[in-house]
């Protein structure tokens, strides 16, 4: 029943947002119509910009059927749709900020790809600014009135404690500290009856683990928390069977081991629950629209390149003997070797001679980093420093053994050099660019390196991604920190 209910509350608030999308789209739409015959300023844009005839709404419409969808769906991988108890305020702006940001980038996409050029980009600007807006005014006041009421006892979830430990005191001070989470503790459970524990950090015990159903049956409870020791896990089976026969929420507090970097998240396999802890913080449906990302712009750069490929190809083909393209093994996600693109920018045979130069290695670790290798073409120093050498990276981008963003794929005798630690970095898809690209490359050492793509992992976020691929630019483009 409970569970229905945040279903119904959820469906809810995806249809006011879809409402909201749909409202801003036609009041974008009129602004534009008719905001010539009220703009009297002589500046940019002129009157004469803005009196360009506006395509019917009926063309519009099927923009509409796109971006509605569109705006909602980023909402939905952004978490917004999740429980509002635990968050707060801020969490909520910078979803729909997230959300925004990478619906005008989708939709401009479509709209490039698919060539609808006659989508006005003022009508597409207020679009932008009342969608945002209005999502903003909604919220606050979703979020207010919740918040309201909850502070004055409303809208509260009635929850047991069932543990008398340090973690369930930890758990219940926790809870006090935030009563705008809606909880409201109804009383504690002995977990080991026999010891003859009252209250747990003022909240009283109302009975043992035993008596659970019949607890169950005397008093309304939303939700029962089990907030136990490991070992006392196995002692809770016929507690959390009587939850599930009372149609009363089971949650069982998962710090049960003490994991430094992993998070834990709840899966399940046909009927089997699991328990996962994995270290990417990265979820399935945020990285569905990384690499829908990764597709859309590696086809839009491969094509708007095509002349610079062409160009450089000559260009090395002319400079020095030997192929075009340079092919190498490498190691991608969790270990899967693939072969990386690159322009050739060293002479023929110059993998030969790489033994009789590792004693002039200037990184530490596994990596071989040389300023002034003699095995560098002059014209492969050029692409080197502007990083274009990479360029045909984008096909590994394209065909999905790398992204645009993501730590630098590795040859497979570095790998087997790798401390434990530093293996974690290859769980993730490995990118084009890194923060260790924007960082000041070849001036990092090995170790530094390593560190700053485990903070990659451990921060990642699309919106990461995204500040990423901007501090790149000016990286490439000035050849910063290349040798």
């Amino acid at each position: 029943m409970l569970k229905e209910h945040e279903a119904v509350i959820r469906r809810a608030l995806i249809l006011l947002d879809g409402i909201v999308v749909i409202f801003s789209f036609f009041a974008a739409y009129f602004t534009r119509q008719y905001l010539p015959e009220i703009y009297f300023l002589n500046i940019f844009p002129s009157r004469e910009v803005m009196a360009s005839s506006l395509a019917s709404v009926n063309d519009y419409l099927v923009v509409l059927f796109c971006i509605v969808p569109l705006w909602v769906g980023m909402l939905y991988i952004n978490g917004m749709y999740q429980s509002m108890r635990t968050r707060n305020f801020f969490e909520l702006l910078w979803t729909i900020v997230k959300s925004s940001i990478f619906s005008v980038f989708a939709f401009g996409s479509i709209v490039f790809l698919l060539k609808i050029e006659y989508v006005s980009r003022l009508f597409f600007v207020f679009f932008v600014f009342y969608t945002t807006g209005l999502l903003f005014l909604e919220k606050s006041l979703v979020f207010s009135a919740s918040y309201f009421a909850r502070r004055r006892g409303y809208n509260y979830r009635r929850i047991l404690i069932v543990g008398t430990g340090k973690r369930a005191t930890k758990f219940i001070k926790m809870i006090k500290e935030h009563p705008d989470w809606g909880f409201q503790i109804f009383g504690a459970v002995d977990d080991e009856p026999g010891r003859g524990v009252e209250k747990v950090d003022s909240v009283g015990v109302i009975g043992n683990v035993s008596e659970l159903s019949a607890l169950l049956h005397r008093h309304a409870i939303d939700e029962v928390f089990f907030v136990v020791p490991r070992l006392r896990l196995h002692h809770m089976t016929n507690a959390i069977a009587s939850c599930e026969t009372e149609g009363v929420k089971a949650t069982i507090a998962v710090d049960l081991f003490d994991m430094k970097i992993a998070k834990a998240r709840q899966t399940q396999l046909e009927d089997i629950p699991l328990l996962t802890f994995e270290t990417v913080v990265a979820k399935e449906g945020q990285l569905f629209v990384k690499r829908i990302i990764d597709f859309v712009v590696s086809a839009v750069l491969t094509v708007l390149m095509a002349p610079v490929f062409i160009v450089v190809a000559l260009a090395i083909k002319f400079s020095s003997k030997g192929p075009i393209l340079y092919r190498q093994r490498r190691v991608g996600l969790n270990g899967r070797k693939f072969t990386l693109y690159k322009f050739r920018t060293m002479f023929e045979g110059a993998e030969k001679k790489l033994t009789d130069l590792e004693r002039l290695n200037e990184m530490g670790g596994p990596v071989f980093k040389m300023k002034k290798d003699p095995r560098i073409t002059p014209f492969g120093k050029f692409l080197r420093k502007f990083s274009i050498d990479e360029f045909p990276q984008l096909f590994n981008v394209l065909v999905g053994h790398m992204s645009l963003v993501g730590p630098r794929p590795p040859v497979p005798k570095e790998v087997v050099q790798y401390e434990p630690w530093q293996r974690r970095r290859l769980s993730m898809r490995p990118g084009l660019t890194c923060i260790w690209q924007v960082s000041g490359r070849n001036k990092i050492d090995f170790d530094e390196w390593m560190k700053l793509d485990l903070e990659y992992l451990d921060n990642w976020s699309l919106w990461f991604d995204f500040t990423i691929m901007m501090k790149t630019i000016p990286v490439v483009l000035f050849g910063i920190g290349a040798s």
